[in-house]
């Protein structure tokens, strides 16, 4: 396994254009700015290691597709109880 110390991985998306450059060193980068439920095939996205010292990259190669998750709702707010014979009459907003 190659030494990714001094690297960055740089992300493209299928035009050529970069999209996302992770930490030096982490071997990971972040596609953001994509809606809930998105499905990206693929190769629509690439990715290359650039060496931190020469700039030089490595060859592209296709990023696998995945569809973005949709968020999960916001958390129950101003919850209430009201007992009842059996238990309890639970509201929120």
């Amino acid at each position: 396994m190659a030494d990714r110390s001094n690297e960055t991985l740089v992300i493209y998306d299928k035009n050529g254009t970069k999209v996302a450059e992770g930490e030096l060193g982490t071997k990971s980068a972040t596609i953001t700015g994509l809606a809930a439920g998105t499905v990206v095939a693929d190769g629509d996205y690439q990715a290359a290691f650039k060496d931190a010292t020469t700039l030089k990259e490595s060859e592209k190669v296709d990023v696998k597709g995945f569809t973005v998750l949709a968020p999960a709702p916001e958390a129950p707010a101003d919850e209430s109880a009201t007992a009842t014979n059996d238990g309890a009459a639970v509201k929120a907003d």
